[in-house]
């Protein structure tokens, strides 16, 4: 008898055997569905990769319940709202201000469910063993995949996995897709290549197709050993259906790397760039590892190449990829010249030092200023194009406002010279709900009017009401030291605000503490995106400390991008801090310094 009814050379029949000394007849059959794809059996040798979006849209998933302990306690007379000292974009910045909303958030932890426990044993179990293991749980029902799921968590060893599935043969008959999957994640997780190996050659054998997820294991599981070049081949594959997965770039050029074809390595991972996919921290500081022992300097200027490649699409490392490219640079001790637009880099004699920049920009390291965060002028044009089209006169913006309103508001800016700083009224007067919103505002306003600058506030039409919030005594003070405009109640503000901002020149900042990501997503492409970005951390005034009469701070508005960069003798590295939780929408706050001695 051959498992999955192969008729010879299976290892994994011949390590099963060892288990059980007879099987019952294991008939080809339709599996049920797992993972949410349709498995089809078939006794063709060739299987083919199934996107999973075309065929199933939702996955099981297996729930756990969850409860939390409880903890309420009344927040009267706290002001958990009101602005405290930060950088809107700083990393950290959004957890800093969740915590400060809500000072019980460390208390509040979740009891994990015991339901759905299951605890691998340390040896393999006969089939009785497991029987029984089965009837103390409650029933067969989904217990060998949540079992083998534990097995992957607690890496259990291979032949403990072995024997469950003798257990499910000799009880089914047979041994699902779904459970031989996981199996083979388990393999792929101790790097059992010879058991990987046997698993696709069942797998090939028996399926006609496969999903993702296999390949993906497959890929990962062969890449990293004497079979890596057969992982390029189910790579191919994959691209025949879909686009292959970053992590399938990744493996595979990790591969390559590792057997010393750097130029495969090359073109695999501008192959993936081109795809629009941003490889992994760890595919990149694979090419930095293998780079610290290559003599050659064709290689390092592909390395090179990489650097600029985290520069244009601002991406950032981690401390574990900082050390590698720290440890890259201080290790190049032969003469290397590199020719290119931006720079002139010897490669020796280099010093990389862990530093946090000053406000000006300065680098306390080596006292170099980074790059100013101004756009320059193609791209404000660009920016402001981009802005004009898709995001003030996109569909999106009339769902909320009108295109009389619009051209009304866009007249209104035009016959007034260039503001200084546009003000989201309502956003500002709402910063604390302890205080008076249009005191609030006021405050604000005179503070920036005895700067002279030229303000724009913008408001809806209800604050001209006389109400508990809303003084028109206030609102008449404000209107002699700025000009305002009210929208209509229903209107959405944002596009206004960005509008009368852009239009007004590249010296305009606009006051909100709102993060724009939405109109930021209206944007059609990853550059302009980008673009958006840099000028809102270099436009954006927060209002980050307020009390009555006393005290109005604004957050220090960065003068200097956060973008790997160069001089030629120098190299600024921003990186994530492994204790800090950075969101999307925020920038590193630690940088390496490379300098040349």
């Amino acid at each position: 008898m051959a498992l999955f009814c192969q008729k010879s050379n299976c290892a994994l029949l011949t390590s099963l055997k060892s288990y059980q000394m007879f099987y019952p007849v294991l008939h080809l059959r339709r599996l049920p569905t797992v993972f949410g794809y349709l498995i089809c059996t078939s006794s063709s040798r060739s299987a083919k990769p199934v996107d999973p979006k075309a065929i199933y849209n939702g996955t099981p998933k297996i729930k756990y319940r969850e409860k939390e302990d409880g903890i309420r306690q009344s927040r009267a007379g706290k002001d958990y709202s009101s602005p405290r000292p930060f950088n809107l974009f700083a990393a950290g910045a959004s957890k800093r201000r969740s915590v400060a909303q809500d000072p019980l958030t460390d208390l509040k932890k979740p009891i994990a469910s015991k339901k759905m426990t299951l605890c691998p044993p340390e040896k393999p179990l006969s089939v009785e063993e497991w029987g029984k293991m089965i009837g103390e749980f409650g029933g067969t029902k989904k217990f060998e995949e949540l079992m083998m799921e534990q097995m992957i968590i607690r890496c259990s060893p291979i032949d403990v996995a072995k024997s469950l599935l003798v257990a499910v043969a000799n009880r089914e008959g047979d041994i699902g897709y779904g459970l031989l999957v996981k199996y083979l994640a388990l393999c792929v997780s101790q790097r059992e290549v010879e058991e990987i190996y046997e698993i696709q050659d069942i797998m090939k054998t028996r399926f006609k197709v496969l999903e993702t997820t296999a390949y993906g294991l497959l890929i990962s599981g062969l890449s990293s050993s004497q079979h890596w070049r057969e992982a390029l081949s189910l790579l191919e594959e994959i691209k025949k259906v879909m686009t292959p997965s970053k992590r399938n770039y990744g493996d595979c050029i990790k591969g390559a790397l590792i057997n010393q074809d750097i130029n495969l390595a090359c073109e695999l991972f501008y192959e993936m760039v081109a795809k629009d996919l941003i490889p992994n921290l760890d595919t990149i500081q694979a090419f930095f590892d293998v780079g610290k022992n290559v003599k050659d300097d064709q290689w390092k200027t592909k390395l090179i190449h990489v650097l600029f490649y985290l520069r244009d699409n601002q991406v950032y490392p981690g401390e574990v990829l900082m050390q590698s490219i720290n440890q890259w640079f201080e290790r190049c001790n032969t003469g290397f010249i590199f020719c290119a637009i931006f720079c002139s880099l010897p490669g020796e004699n280099w010093k990389g030092n862990l530093t946090s920049m000053k406000n000006s920009g300065q680098c306390p390291s080596c006292n170099q200023y980074l790059e100013s965060i101004n756009l320059s002028p193609e791209e404000y044009n660009i920016l402001k194009e981009k802005i004009i089209k898709n995001v003030i006169q996109g569909t999106d913006t009339f769902r909320k406002t009108t295109p009389q309103e619009l051209e009304e508001f866009q007249t209104f800016v035009n016959a007034r010279p260039p503001f200084d700083v546009v003000i989201d009224g309502l956003n500002v007067a709402r910063v604390s709900y302890k205080h008076n919103p249009s005191q609030t505002l006021l405050d604000v306003v005179l503070h920036l009017a005895h700067q002279n600058l030229r303000l724009l506030v913008l408001g809806r039409k209800h604050m001209l009401k006389r109400s508990h919030h809303w003084n028109p005594k206030n609102i008449a003070i404000m209107k002699k030291k700025a000009d305002f405009f009210f929208t209509e109640n229903v209107s959405e503000d944002d596009p206004f605000l960005l509008y009368a901002t852009l239009h007004s020149g590249s010296h305009c900042r606009f006051v909100t503490r709102d993060l724009l990501r939405d109109h930021k997503a209206c944007l059609p492409d990853s550059l302009t995106r980008r673009l958006f970005f840099k000028w809102q951390r270099g436009h954006q005034m927060v209002l980050s400390e307020y009390a009555p009469g006393k005290r109005i701070k604004f957050e220090h508005v960065q003068n200097y991008d956060t973008v790997v960069q160069t001089t030629g003798s120098t190299w600024h590295i921003p990186y994530d801090d492994s204790l800090l939780e950075r969101s999307s929408y925020e920038v590193p706050t630690k940088w390496l310094c490379l300098q040349q001695k």
